[in-house]
């Protein structure tokens, strides 16, 4: 069978999340974004694996969730949506590090062959409490993720500029399977 988890990548602040809530909305189960759980679980106990703080901790933990999240939704028959996943955090792990782990980890544990992506949008582009990077990284992650993801044979799709009930079509007809979800 086809493989239905799907990756929602690309640019901070660029709609995944919005996107991912419409298409909860619509029935499909999404997984949240790794980084701002952490996020909340180390400033609720006063870790200290926080991007801006150590980043090499941080993204060992989106590994490691990014992983435990794809086995929990194996369990699914429909879609499952992902923001983000353990390809965003290998990525960016290997290249703060250096670490050759990229291959190793992300060419196991596949997702859908097309991962969508969202470009650099400034107009809605905000920071806030869990991403206090500005624009200028998030679009540095994007065009990353860009020259990584057809190295790891995925497909990445660039969403359109438009109303989150229009990137849901356009994910939908993309993939092919439009129906209802499964349950």
């Amino acid at each position: 069978m086809e493989n239905r988890l799907v990756l929602i990548s690309g640019c901070s602040g660029g709609g995944k999340s919005t996107l991912l809530a419409e298409l909860h909305a619509r029935g499909y189960p999404v997984v949240e974004e790794p980084g701002r759980r952490i996020i909340a679980e180390e400033q609720a106990s006063g870790g200290n694996a926080l991007p801006w703080a150590d980043p090499a901790a941080f993204l060992r933990r989106a590994v490691a969730l990014a992983l435990r999240d794809r086995e929990m939704a194996e369990a699914h028959s429909g879609w499952v949506f992902f923001d983000r996943g353990l390809v965003d955090a290998a990525s960016a792990l290997e290249a703060i590090t250096g670490e050759p782990c990229l291959q190793s980890l992300c060419l196991a544990d596949r997702y859908h062959r097309r991962v969508f992506m969202t470009p650099p949008w400034p107009e809605i582009y905000v920071t806030d409490p869990e991403r206090r990077h500005g624009l200028e990284a998030a679009v540095a992650e994007y065009h990353r993720l860009i020259e990584t993801l057809p190295k790891l044979d995925y497909e990445p799709i660039i969403l359109p500029k438009t109303s989150p009930s229009a990137r849901a079509d356009f994910v939908l007809a993309t993939l092919g399977d439009p129906a209802i979800p499964a349950a």
